[in-house]
């Protein structure tokens, strides 16, 4: 009764406005751009499995979703050891109808069921509004099928203490003879690590972060290079030398004290806390570690204390300007033997699209896969990357196992185990 009376008084209100001839108030589905297709008074179920121990953004979205569908129900469940398990979620009696999937999964027989299952969500009769999503991290398919859709992106780049550059009159850099001379300029004024990261493996290590979107500016245009590296030729690691090089001599003269990050103990907690202590200028870190700043400001008794602005900027290896290495992050599928199907696209209909997008990746802290950055000051930067510099594995074609052997020659040089020729003539033979 007190929901009816309710709808009743807003109803009432709208009528009252018009006739004063007060400015329109929107719906949310005008504001939205979404228009159910379906009963709004269906009851259902829609379940949602990925590998998030929570995933709150999520229960905000559907309840927003709720505007249109009061009484159909999210059900979402954590599945432990997620990417060796999906397939077999997937196989089982109790299916989920829509699931998180992954790139790099596609055309591996290891996750043959994560990519068989998927919907084709290219398909014009689901009317999803694909157009909003940069098309470079779309996934290029064989069939020209699209099995998920980027839900969050990611990238590489660098935390920075926007006081202490603001303290100290200096810019924050944008080419790599600015980043080296405000380094040189920061360790002039007493600091002893202008950059720091996390150096202990070499999966998200500071020489993976700085290095890995130059190596990729360097080989994006190349087809032959990319099938090579693909294919793990021998041949290929010279392909990294320049890579190499540039990280060789940044390490060199960029002020990096090496001994301090490796204190550091993992790529997560440990850098943002280290980064709040307040005595960092700039921070290597992925898109991933940004995500956890906003809920570890409370955790940190030296931010508390002394609180700062900071951002998110590429980290500027060339002196023509940063690379903007441009990754999706989690996808959403839809498993297309669902016996919910309907109500399935339903939400995915409400969700891709440019607002629904960028609400849920700035309540989860992650970079929205949506062309507008700018909403988000944290990832704005990125935005304003020129289209010339912006790569992403995705659209060029580069796979995991290619950028394994990157990623490990880069560690071996970044640490001094290995020269440049030595971690050249290993690639094709390193593992994860």
């Amino acid at each position: 009764m007190k929901k009816i009376i309710c709808i009743i008084l807003a109803a009432l209100m709208i009528v009252s406005l018009a006739a004063c001839g007060a400015q329109k108030q929107e719906t949310p589905q005008t504001e939205e751009g979404f228009k159910p297709a379906l009963d709004s008074a269906d009851k259902s179920v829609i379940t949602v499995v990925g590998g998030y121990d929570n995933f709150e953004a999520l229960e905000t979205e559907f309840e927003r979703f709720h505007q249109y569908y009061p009484d159909v129900e999210l059900k979402y469940t954590k599945v432990d050891d997620y990417n060796n398990m999906i397939g077999k979620v997937l196989n089982g009696n109790d299916a989920p109808d829509v699931y998180v999937n992954y790139s790099w999964m596609y055309d591996r027989d290891q996750y043959k069921s994560s990519i068989e299952h998927a919907e084709d969500l290219s398909d014009p009769a689901l009317k999803l509004d694909l157009d909003c999503i940069r098309s470079n991290i779309l996934l290029n398919t064989k069939d020209g099928t699209l099995p998920m859709a980027p839900i969050f992106s990611n990238t590489y780049g660098m935390l920075v203490n926007k006081d202490l550059f603001e303290k100290e009159g200096l810019t924050v850099p944008t080419t790599y003879k600015e980043l080296i001379d405000v380094c040189k300029a920061f360790s002039d004024k007493g600091y002893k690590s202008p950059i720091m990261g996390f150096t202990n493996e070499e999966t998200t290590s500071l020489f993976t972060l700085t290095v890995y979107p130059f190596f990729c500016g360097t080989v994006a245009d190349d087809a032959e290079a990319v099938k090579k590296l693909n294919a793990l030729d021998p041949s290929a690691g010279e392909y990294m030398r320049p890579s190499l090089e540039k990280l060789e001599q940044f390490l060199k003269e960029s002020c990096v004290d090496l001994d301090a990050c490796s204190k550091i103990e993992n790529n997560y907690d440990a850098v943002i806390l280290r980064f709040f202590e307040g005595d960092v200028p700039m921070m290597t870190c992925s898109g991933d570690t940004v995500s956890g700043t906003k809920k570890r400001e409370s955790r940190s008794e030296a931010f508390i204390a002394n609180p700062f602005a900071y951002t998110f900027v590429p980290v500027p290896m060339s002196d023509d300007g940063a690379t903007f290495l441009d990754m999706s992050n989690l996808q959403f599928s839809v498993n297309k033997d669902s016996a919910n199907l309907e109500m399935a696209n339903e939400f995915m209909r409400f969700l891709i699209t440019s607002r629904e997008l960028n609400e849920i990746a700035q309540n989860k802290g992650l970079m929205s896969p949506t062309k507008d950055l700018s909403f988000n000051s944290m990832y704005a930067a990125f935005g304003e990357v020129p289209e010339s510099r912006i790569v992403s594995p995705e659209e060029f074609g580069l796979t995991d196992d290619a950028v394994i052997q990157l990623r490990q020659a880069a560690f071996g040089v970044g640490t001094g185990a290995m020269n440049i020729d030595d971690a050249i003539a290993g690639f094709g033979t390193y593992t994860k």
